[in-house]
């Protein structure tokens, strides 16, 4: 079985030389690690070109200033079909950013639904009526506007 590839294992940059290389493919060694974030997550740095990353680049956790726990559980609860209003009063996070989060989670639902069902066990049917979900909550829309 193949292997995901994850961040700190290949450069990120389309434009470098050695994108998309993994770490120990033909001798491939241009990741170093390069300290870490304020928050603690570990950034690397490309000696082809010199760029700097964090683990979490391409993931759902990018930029986000929440822990990964408190967002993989919110996302959990409203697989088993808790309400975004209800949550965001449990929780502590407003609306919107819980709306942002699943709909990151959306665009790496491959992923997404790996950990949850592996470390949360969620269903399949609970994660495919989340992606149902997500693909309803279109913009909001104003009154009066059907």
């Amino acid at each position: 079985m193949d292997k995901l590839a994850r961040p700190g294992e290949f450069c990120p940059n389309e434009e470098c030389s050695a994108h998309g290389k993994l770490q120990g493919e033909q001798g491939q060694r241009n990741l170093q690690k390069f300290g870490k974030t304020p928050r603690g997550v570990q950034r690397y740095r490309c000696t082809s070109c010199s760029r700097t990353f964090t683990e979490t680049t391409g993931t759902l956790f990018f930029r986000k200033h929440a822990p990964e726990k408190d967002i993989l559980e919110t996302l959990v609860l409203l697989a088993e079909g808790s309400r975004i209003s209800s949550l965001s009063r449990a929780k502590g996070h407003k609306e919107d950013t819980i709306l942002v989060w699943l709909r990151e989670a959306a665009r790496h639902a491959e992923q997404v639904e790996e950990v949850l069902m592996a470390e949360y066990k969620v269903k399949r049917a609970q994660l495919d009526a989340l992606w149902s979900y997500v693909g309803n909550k279109g913009e909001k829309k104003l009154p009066g506007n059907r």
